[in-house]
């Protein structure tokens, strides 16, 4: 007997967000070139850029010493939820999946809605091709993205 298509749902969790091992050459580089960037801000009276670098290194060094909360997210038929926030497919305008292991391996949501971030999910363990067949039942596929986001990239480059 074939499995009720209302209780199929997947689901798995992930860091909210991700710890790089960084050594000591790495605080050296951003310590230098934040306190670089400070001091220009400073010469040319722009206070809003200046406060705006130190605060990121504020978040830097909590994110450094806080462990990662585990996000739980699921796919069903309703929607995607993340946490106890549920997206319902029709707030979603489309999908895609970049795999490219071991580096890479990200499902994306684009939102209809344009005060809504894109949203990026780790994928983990999971099948990537699993979760797009289920996907596709309700979403549109972008065949044409092929790289995840400059930001996304940026981040882990610069392991931020």
């Amino acid at each position: 007997m074939a499995e009720k298509k209302e209780h199929k749902l997947l689901k798995w969790s992930f860091p909210e967000y991700q710890k790089y091992e960084r050594r000591r050459g790495w605080y050296f580089w951003a310590i230098l070139i934040s306190l670089g960037i400070i001091i220009y801000s400073l010469l040319t009276q722009n206070w809003l850029f200046a406060l705006i670098i130190i605060m990121f290194g504020i978040i830097i060094v909590i994110n450094h010493h806080n462990e990662a909360e585990e996000i739980k997210f699921e796919i069903n038929h309703d929607g995607i939820k993340l946490d106890n926030r549920l997206y319902k497919y029709d707030e979603i305008g489309r999908f895609w999946i970049i795999y490219q292991p071991p580096e890479v391996k990200n499902l994306y949501f684009d939102m209809k809605s344009p005060l809504r971030p894109q949203l990026s999910i780790p994928l983990g363990k999971e099948n990537p091709i699993e979760v797009k067949s289920f996907l596709r039942q309700y979403l549109v596929e972008d065949l044409e993205e092929e790289q995840e986001p400059f930001s996304d990239v940026l981040g882990r480059l610069f392991k931020l």
